[in-house]
């Protein structure tokens, strides 16, 4: 199943957004974050990330989200480090897209799939 990475500056952010997402895919999907540096601290942490990716990668890929700034640019970094075709950084909202992205790997989707889904998430509105 494909394995979704959260990253952002704030580890509590991402803790967050783990639990409602674990909960979404009843624990089916691996969920990991890297949020905030290796301290606690707010900011981006390049061995968060890579820890992250390695504990969500069962083999069907990995899809990563970024909330903003320099967690986009360190995944963007880590990508074209690794060159793995089985990596992708999705061009989604982190909460939206996490939330689709999770319900979609769920159902064993792949990662092409998986990564549509949550980059479809930007352009669903909220109001009727």
């Amino acid at each position: 199943m494909v394995g979704i990475v959260l990253i952002s500056h704030s580890g509590r952010l991402v803790d967050g957004l783990r639990d409602l997402l674990t909960e979404l895919s009843k624990g089916d999907v691996a969920v990991e974050v890297a949020g905030g540096t290796v301290d606690g601290g707010l900011g981006t942490s390049e061995e968060l990330i890579l820890a992250a990716i390695s504990r969500a990668d069962d083999g069907d890929g990995v899809l990563l989200l970024a909330d903003i700034g320099s967690s986009v640019l360190t995944a963007l970094t880590i990508l074209d480090d690794l060159d793995r075709a089985d990596l992708r950084l999705a061009d989604a909202p982190l909460v939206e897209g996490g939330v689709a992205a999770v319900v979609t790997a769920s159902t064993g989707a792949t990662l092409d799939t998986v990564t549509a889904a949550a980059e479809e998430a930007r352009t669903v509105g909220k109001l009727p």
